[in-house]
């Protein structure tokens, strides 16, 4: 029987830094061809991180909210992708972007992935370009009306 169950933490970066840098590692250097300076970055010591783990206890996905309200860094390990753990890490980091005031979030999507963030309710900004050498748009989603003037 396939495992299904999985869990969503916020964590500390400092405690959980080999966990979220094994999971990124995977996805995004071995698996996309991310050069390894692009990404590791001095936001990660400052975001707001989470990690999905299995039933036991193994990191399966991570994520991460910048100070500035953008979301990034979004990684699901290949036998778990498609089964709501994407959705489950974008859901607590926009709840915490709610808690921590967020008018609106921004994030860099991977075009293959513009559907996915579209049924969350965000909407592509710019046109397409190039980041780590993969195909990507800007999209926003606004979580609170701009203050009247």
């Amino acid at each position: 029987m396939i495992e299904t169950a999985f869990v969503v933490r916020p964590v500390n970066w400092n405690a959980r830094r080999e966990d979220l840098r094994a999971l990124r590692r995977t996805v995004f250097i071995e698996e996309q061809n991310v050069p390894e300076e692009l990404e590791w970055d001095e936001v990660d010591e400052r975001a707001y991180h989470v990690l999905a783990m299995s039933g036991d206890g193994d990191p399966i996905g991570t994520g991460r909210l910048s100070l500035d309200c953008q979301i990034g860094r979004m990684a699901v390990a290949r036998d778990w992708r498609g089964r709501g753990v994407g959705a489950a890490i974008l859901r607590t980091l926009l709840a915490f972007a709610v808690k921590e005031g967020c008018r609106v979030v921004r994030l860099h999507a991977q075009t293959h992935a513009l559907g996915f963030y579209e049924r969350y309710g965000f909407e592509a900004v710019s046109d397409e370009f190039q980041e780590a050498g993969i195909p990507h748009r800007a999209m926003e989603l606004r979580l609170a009306p701009e203050l009247e003037e």
